[in-house]
């Protein structure tokens, strides 16, 4: 594999991609956490991480905690898309590929399932339906 250089001109635009999804969710902010642009809910819990190119893996990507059994299903089915992430795979979080094409609405679904993966009762019940 030949590792896909830090300055990608694809980062910004990913990055801008997920901020909006995450933020959009009830009560998300977002600051760095071990260097990574990472989203919280209530600003203690963490859903998402948006990596790039970390520890030199070559990856555009996203961490994002995962309810129990999609990381393996993921994982297992499209292993060039998903993967286990380090420091966190042990825990059921799922790694998301975000330089193998698009697939946003993908994306988007994954981001909503680690919100409410780690989101209180009290504070999913404020999430609006899906719509479209």
């Amino acid at each position: 594999m030949n590792p896909r250089p830090a300055s990608s001109p694809a980062v910004a635009p990913a990055l801008e991609r997920v901020r909006a999804l995450c933020l959009a969710l009830p009560e998300t902010t977002e600051r760095p956490s071990h260097g990574a642009p990472t989203f919280f809910i209530r600003d203690k819990k963490t859903f998402v991480s948006f990596l790039d190119h970390h520890h030199d893996d070559g990856r555009l990507a996203l961490w994002c905690a995962a309810p129990p059994g999609l990381q393996a299903d993921l994982v297992r089915s499209d292993p060039e898309r998903f993967f286990v992430p380090p420091y966190v795979g042990h825990r059921g979080w799922l790694g998301v590929r975000l330089d193998r094409g698009e697939h946003w609405d993908t994306v988007a679904n994954l981001i909503r399932e680690a919100w409410l993966t780690v989101a209180p009762k009290t504070l999913r019940a404020k999430l609006p339906p899906r719509t479209g």
